[in-house]
């Protein structure tokens, strides 16, 4: 059984919105946190949300805040990040994570991974 597995990536217009999806599994949902990450091509892997599960507590870049939301579903078996007036900077492949460590937004936290999904915002 894979971890995690993204959906929801695709092609958008700049000012557009999509949102992605992120099945976790039982090797996964216990993790006390989940994030999403992004990677452009040539560039380090970054932090984009993150929730801490127990609490409910977020976590956002600055890129990204009042612009992205993370969220889960009731039964906590899906993680989503609803992304709203995309930038074509926004460009990347978004991965989600699971992890027990801190800090919520470094990729070395988190020990699961999903394949990734792609996003392409045009201007």
């Amino acid at each position: 059984q894979v971890p995690l597995v993204e959906s929801g990536g695709g092609s958008v217009q700049a000012g557009g919105s999509l949102r992605l999806s992120c099945a976790v599994s039982r090797y996964t949902v216990s993790a006390n946190f989940m994030g999403w990450f992004r990677q452009a091509p040539g560039k380090e892997r970054e932090g984009v949300a993150a929730i801490y599960t127990l609490l409910g507590t977020t976590y956002y870049a600055d890129s990204v805040k009042g612009r992205f939301t993370i969220s889960r579903d009731n039964a906590k078996t899906t993680i989503f990040l609803q992304m709203n007036t995309l930038k074509p900077e926004d460009t990347a492949m978004y991965y989600c994570a699971a992890g027990v460590r801190q800090p919520p937004l470094e990729p070395n936290s988190y020990n699961y991974w999903g394949q990734g999904t792609k996003v392409t915002v045009s201007s």
